[in-house]
């Protein structure tokens, strides 16, 4: 059984139990706390990018985050190069 979506209020609570706060959530995920205040308010439809993931980490919404900063890897020839240099 899935567990039920929260309410904006819901969310706002859960996010105060764990010491979240807005800014420190914008900062997690790299956006303003404008889009934040926005997306809790129910202002931001949230069907893409970095608010479609806050949504989902908040409970508002069902779906998969997708990371949007994956992590940097080195491009083969700057591997080589820096393999050849040591």
């Amino acid at each position: 059984m899935t567990t039920p979506l929260r309410t904006n209020a819901q969310a706002i609570q859960w996010m105060d139990e764990q010491g979240l706060s807005k800014a420190e959530l914008a900062r997690r995920f790299g956006v303003s706390c404008s889009l934040v205040d926005a997306i809790l308010r129910g202002q931001k439809p949230c069907k893409r990018g970095a608010s479609h993931n806050i949504a989902v980490f908040l409970g508002l919404k069902r779906g998969q985050a997708v990371a949007a900063k994956q992590p940097y890897t080195r491009p083969a020839h700057a591997q080589a190069a820096a393999g050849a240099a040591a």
